[in-house]
């Protein structure tokens, strides 16, 4: 019975129409808000009620506090120095290798350690799960 109904609908469909139907995952229509008169409208970005002055003086979303405001931006000397070094590229492991490591500094050197460590551990991992 099944391979008669496919052969009939052959005709009308071809089989990837069917497929795609019938592998699609679909889901079920939203309910609508009370009072919404259309999904269009309102789906569009607002504009902004803020002035630019406003939006370069003042951190947005950072206020935690209840009844508190937002922070304002200070110049950059107010901030401490290590701040502006959280970005900065650090050598890899690979790089760490290839110096001497009694000549590095102690962040490296603390670097060095940590990765080397976790390497050895990676690869002791990857050899028990062989066995």
């Amino acid at each position: 019975m099944p391979i008669a109904l496919v052969r009939s609908l052959r005709g009308a469909f071809s089989v990837k129409e069917v497929v795609g139907v019938v592998g699609r995952r679909t889901f079920a229509a939203g309910a609508k808000k009370k009072g919404s008169k259309g999904g269009a409208a309102s789906d569009a970005p607002k504009a902004s009620l803020l002035s630019n002055e406003v939006k370069s003086t003042t951190v947005f979303g950072a206020n935690i506090l209840k009844d508190g405001q937002d922070p304002k931006i200070l110049p950059d000397s107010e901030y401490p120095d290590w701040l502006w070094h959280l970005l900065d590229k650090k050598p890899p492991l690979s790089e760490l290798k290839r110096k001497d490591i009694k000549t590095l500094p102690y962040d490296d050197l603390k670097r060095f350690v940590k990765l080397d460590n976790r390497a050895r551990i990676k690869e002791n991992n990857s050899l028990k799960a062989k066995n």
